[in-house]
């Protein structure tokens, strides 16, 4: 028992000291004046441009303004969208031509008091559009024609006869509009008969006599045209547009393409010019009144290129 040593008590002392000693924290930041005045301004920076970004137009640098009101206001978009006619200005944009003839047609057929408001409204043809549409269905003839063979034929008359018939139709369709008194120009008039006498020389000859009856009456009417464009042309200023137009030449040149079948227009235009008055009013004041005169007696005589040639204009 005396071997073990008695553990000496503890003073009380060490207990009081203990419990009034403060108890001390495990770690303190340690804070400088100016980390904090650091800290608050990037804190008030970040707030600013938070402000900034989600309110743009708050932003003293930022002015707004109304922009001008446009020319040209877009259109609504439509509540519903569905299938629609066009209408009608755009649909006559997308028809052609030939379109545009054939529904005037129709709308005239069943509407024949539109008919003549239709030809009022229209504009005038023109020389150059008429004879455009002459040579149109001259094409169409000359295409018409079966390769090979004769052209002469009666095969080919058969194959052709329904262009040939266009044609001629066209043709006399438009000369009286060209005629007085619904044209009162002779010069439009004489231009037109120029060039429509040139689109019945191109008309094929056939070997039958029967099939070129449509040929010769094709001459015979644009004849009688030249004789009324040429009496009412005499009758204005004197006949001056005969006399300085070179429309004799022209006449005789057309009279000898046709074989002498415009012989009666010839001499309505030597009439007209006073051919006949004497040789002092022949040359019209021109050197060659001579030459002039023998060609105007061989037009009078209807030997006009039967015998010697005789240069005419610039043929």
């Amino acid at each position: 028992m005396n071997s073990l040593v008695a553990t000496p008590p503890v003073p009380p002392h060490f207990y009081e000291y203990s419990r009034l000693s403060p108890s001390r924290p495990m770690s303190t930041p340690s804070h400088t004046p100016n980390n904090n005045r650091k800290r608050k301004a990037d804190d008030d920076n970040n707030e600013y441009d938070s402000r900034m970004s989600a309110s743009p137009t708050n932003s003293p640098a930022f002015t707004p303004r109304s922009l001008p009101p446009s020319s040209r206001q877009l259109k609504r978009a439509r509540p519903n969208i569905g299938g629609r006619p066009l209408s009608l200005p755009r649909l006559l944009e997308t028809l052609d031509t030939d379109a545009l003839r054939g529904i005037l047609r129709t709308i005239s057929h069943h509407h024949p008091n539109l008919a003549d408001e239709i030809v009022q409204t229209a504009p005038r043809p023109s020389v150059a559009s008429a004879l455009q549409v002459l040579r149109n269905y001259q094409t169409t003839l000359q295409s018409s024609f079966p390769l090979g063979g004769n052209p002469e034929s009666d095969y080919a008359y058969n194959r052709v006869r329904q262009p040939l018939g266009n044609l001629l139709e066209a043709l006399g369709d438009f000369t009286p509009h060209f005629l007085p008194p619904n044209e009162t120009q002779p010069s439009i008039s004489l231009s037109y008969l120029d060039d429509a006498t040139e689109i019945i020389h191109s008309l094929p000859r056939w070997s039958s006599p029967q099939n070129n009856v449509e040929r010769d009456s094709a001459y015979d009417e644009i004849c009688k045209a030249w004789i009324l464009v040429i009496r009412e042309a005499s009758k204005r200023g004197g006949g001056i547009q005969l006399q300085y137009g070179g429309w004799d030449q022209k006449l005789a040149k057309h009279n000898l393409n046709s074989g002498g079948r415009l012989q009666a227009a010839v001499n309505e235009l030597a009439s007209g010019l006073g051919w006949m008055h004497g040789p002092e009013s022949q040359g019209y004041g021109s050197p060659g009144g001579n030459e002039f005169g023998s060609i105007r007696e061989q037009l009078l005589s209807g030997t006009y290129g039967l015998g010697t040639p005789v240069k005419v204009g610039p043929w």
